[in-house]
Formats: C-alpha cells, sequence, structure tokens
C-alpha cells in the first residue's frame, strides 16, 4: 500500500492537532493544581492565625482544649475536600488523554484494516489459507486488545468506586472522632 503525499500530510496534520490538544489540556490541568494549592495555602494560613488568635485569647486550660479539639474535624473535612478536588482535576485531565488515545487507536485499526484488505487482494495465487490465518490472527490481537481496554476501564471505574468510599469512611470517622472529644 502506498501513501499519497496528502494522507501524509493530513496523517501528519491530525497527530500535531491532537498533541496541541493533549499538550493544552496538560498545561490547563496544571493551572487549576496550582490555583488549588494557592487558594488552600492561603486559607490554612488564615486560619492558623485566627486559631491561634483565639487560642492567645483563652480564658481557662478547659477553653484552651476546647478549642483545639474543635480544630479537628474542620481540618479533617478540609483535607478530604482538598483530595477530592485534586483526584478530580486530575480524572478530568485523564479522561482527556485517554478520549484522545483511543480516537488514535480506532484510527490507527481502521488503517491497519485497509492496509490488511490492500494486502490480502494482492496476494499471490494458493496463498489463501495463509492470508486466512494472518486475517484471523489480527482479528484475535484486535480483539485481546479491546479485552485489554474493556478490562482496564473496569479497573479505573472500581478504583473511582473505592476512593469514593474510603473518603466518606474518612470522613464519617473524622467526623465522630471530633465529636467524642
Amino acid at each position: 500500500m502506498t501513501y499519497t503525499a496528502e494522507q501524509l500530510i493530513a496523517t501528519t496534520q491530525s497527530n500535531v492537532d491532537a498533541l496541541e490538544g493533549l499538550a493544552t489540556q496538560a498545561f490547563a490541568g496544571f493551572e487549576k493544581l496550582v490555583e488549588l494549592n494557592l487558594s488552600a495555602s492561603k486559607a490554612a494560613l488564615a486560619e492558623s492565625f485566627s486559631n491561634a488568635r483565639a487560642m492567645a485569647g483563652a480564658k481557662d486550660p478547659q477553653q484552651l482544649l476546647a478549642l483545639q479539639a474543635g480544630l479537628f474535624q474542620p481540618l479533617a473535612e478540609k483535607s478530604v475536600s482538598y483530595g477530592n478536588q485534586v483526584y478530580s482535576v486530575a480524572a478530568e485531565t485523564g479522561a482527556v488523554f485517554t478520549k484522545t488515545f483511543e480516537a488514535k487507536v480506532d484510527e490507527a485499526k481502521k488503517a491497519f484494516a485497509v492496509a490488511v484488505d490492500n494486502m490480502t487482494k494482492n496476494a499471490p495465487a494458493g496463498t489463501e489459507a495463509a492470508v486466512a490465518a494472518f486475517k484471523s490472527a489480527v482479528s484475535a490481537s484486535q480483539n485481546a486488545i479491546e479485552t485489554a481496554q474493556g478490562t482496564a476501564k473496569k479497573a479505573v471505574e472500581l478504583a473511582e468506586s473505592n476512593f469514593t468510599a474510603v473518603t466518606k469512611q474518612a470522613v464519617s470517622a473524622a467526623t465522630t472522632s471530633s465529636k467524642k472529644r
């Protein structure tokens, strides 16, 4: 199979466009993480001084202990919220990469199928059995790849589900722990 100059140019342009989109998405994800970290740092600094002022103004040790005990639940909730936001940014960026990768894989599969068809059409007489075996092997390998992709997607979904469950459990434990104090 021969490629025309137009086909090569179109393929190259498509790949450059995809790469540009991925780079833009990666940079946007990085920007979101920087903004999140700056916001969290600013809030933590303000809260630290506010808490320090409140503790310095405590009238007796019991009031000081009550103030200290009251710090744990909001801290745990904010930590969980921060973790969820980081996870959200990472998942969003990863989803774009996955979508682009899957589109490129589909393009490659189609191009490969066209190449195989062209090759088998031009196969010499008497090679029908070899051509059929080759086509069968190609089909089996594509099915294996699709199965692996499906399994990977299920694993990601399971990991997301587990992450959500652990997060809820951590918030619940922090709330229960702070109420007991």
